[in-house]
C-alpha cells in the first residue's frame, strides 16, 4: 500500500525537516516487510488568494487532485483524538482490504477547507491546541512510524506500559 503525506507549504531546512527525514527513513526500513511503501512527501504551494476562504478552497482543490482515490486522513484541530493503537488498527484495516494508498493531509496556516474534511475517511486532532503546521508534519511522520512499529510488534511503542520482553529494549 502506498503512503503519501500531503502538506500545504514548504518545510525549510532546519530541525523540523531533519526530524521528518529521520522518521521517514525509519518507516521506510520497517515498511517493506509490512507491505507498506516509503512515505512520499508532497508539498502543495500555499495559495496567494486575498480572502482566507478562497485560500483554503484553492488549496483544497490541489490537495484533492493529489489524493485521488486513496483513503484520506486529515489532521485538523476539529478532528477526533485517537490512540496510536487505534490509528494503527485503521491503517491495518485499509491494508487488509487492499486499499491501494493512504494520503495523510496537513493544511496550511489557514487550516483545511470543509471539502477536504468531508472527503476524509478520518479526521484526527493532536488536541485542541494550535500547533504550527511544520511541527504537525513532524508529529504525523512520527505517528506513521509508530503505526509501522505497532504493526511490526517492534518495542518502540510501549503504550506507557512495561515491555513484556526486556531483551527487546533498545
Amino acid at each position: 500500500m502506498r503512503l503519501r503525506l500531503i502538506a500545504v507549504g514548504r518545510l525549510k531546512a532546519g530541525p523540523e525537516r531533519d526530524l521528518v527525514a529521520r522518521y521517514q527513513a525509519r518507516a521506510e526500513a520497517l515498511g517493506r516487510a509490512l507491505g507498506l511503501s516509503a512515505v512520499e512527501c508532497v508539498e502543495v504551494a500555499e495559495s496567494r488568494a486575498r480572502r482566507e476562504a478562497d485560500r483554503r478552497a484553492e488549496e483544497a482543490g490541489t490537495i484533492l487532485d493529489k489524493v485521488g482515490a486513496s483513503a484520506l486522513v486529515s489532521f485538523d484541530e476539529r478532528g477526533r483524538s485517537l490512540t496510536s493503537e487505534r490509528f494503527a488498527d485503521q491503517v491495518a484495516e485499509w491494508r487488509g482490504t487492499a486499499r491501494p494508498a493512504v494520503s495523510f493531509v496537513i493544511g496550511g496556516p489557514d487550516g483545511l477547507d470543509e471539502q477536504v474534511r468531508r472527503r476524509s475517511e478520518l479526521v484526527v486532532a493532536f488536541g485542541a491546541l494550535t500547533i504550527p503546521h511544520q511541527l504537525v508534519r513532524v508529529l504525523v511522520m512520527e505517528q506513521v512510524y509508530r503505526v509501522f512499529t505497532i504493526l511490526a510488534g517492534h518495542p518502540y511503542h510501549r503504550a506507557g506500559g512495561q515491555n513484556p520482553d526486556p531483551s527487546l529494549d533498545p
